[in-house]
């Protein structure tokens, strides 16, 4: 699976972005696919995921209420709507799939996209 993010930029506290995600190669609509990111000086962090059949999602505390993360198997994308982005959002924002593993534990996803920064502003 190849994964391409998208959609990242810089944005004004308690603006709006949403994130793209495309999957060639493999079975995309029977993988899991999360959302992570890294802040500087900071490890790769959780922030969502979804089941392959887009029924079941998990959102880390953070982003909670703010974020929304949803998947078009069709079209073999993954999206995540962040809405009212904090200066603390800042953050290199990845999608990384897997063809079993559904949680928050980044070790456990195979496949990576090659990140999209994402600024908020205060």
């Amino acid at each position: 699976v190849q994964l391409q993010a998208s959609g990242g930029g810089l944005v004004q506290a308690g603006g709006s972005l949403r994130l793209s995600c495309a999957a060639s190669g493999r079975t995309f609509s029977r993988y899991t696919m999360g959302w992570f990111r890294q802040a500087p000086g900071k490890e790769r962090a959780f922030v969502a995921a979804i089941r392959w059949s887009g029924g079941s999602t998990y959102y880390a505390d953070s982003p909670k209420g703010r974020f929304t993360i949803s998947r078009d198997n069709a079209k073999d994308t993954v999206n995540l709507q962040m809405n009212s982005l904090k200066p603390e959002d800042t953050a290199v924002y990845y999608c990384a799939a897997d063809p079993s593993y559904y949680g928050p534990d980044p070790n456990e996803y195979d496949y990576w996209g090659q990140g999209t920064l994402v600024t908020v502003s205060s």
